[in-house]
């Protein structure tokens, strides 16, 4: 069973969750059988609600991408301005606005990571 540690729950909600199916389990032994259904339904719904938070795709943060000009994108790639320009063709995070040559910081990112 998860630790409340591992829930993200602090102590307090701890307690009361702890409490809470404590409750659920002597309910579930002391409850008239005919009132059962209605507690494994609530259960059921609560069990229903837990798995679709956790199989619910996450959002994904929105990532800024800035455009660089070329002295910075050779310094994050380590490499000199005359060979950017010279090798730019090559890295397809290169754009182009006008005769202006820029670079993409999240792609130069992206590259630097997969070398």
């Amino acid at each position: 069973m998860a630790t409340p540690a591992k829930l993200g729950i602090v102590q307090g909600q701890a307690d009361a969750l702890e409490m809470a199916l404590a409750f659920c389990r002597d309910a579930a032994r002391e409850l008239p059988a005919e009132e059962l259904p209605d507690l494994i339904g609530q259960l059921e719904s609560i069990k229903a609600t837990a798995w679709a938070r956790l199989t619910a795709p996450t959002p994904r943060a929105i990532e800024h991408d800035e455009l660089l000009v070329v002295e910075a994108a050779a310094e994050r790639l380590g490499v000199s301005r005359d060979y950017l320009y010279r090798h730019s063709q090559e890295y397809p995070f290169t754009r182009r606005q006008g005769r202006k040559l820029l670079f993409s910081a999240l792609g130069i990112d992206k590259h630097i990571r997969q070398k």
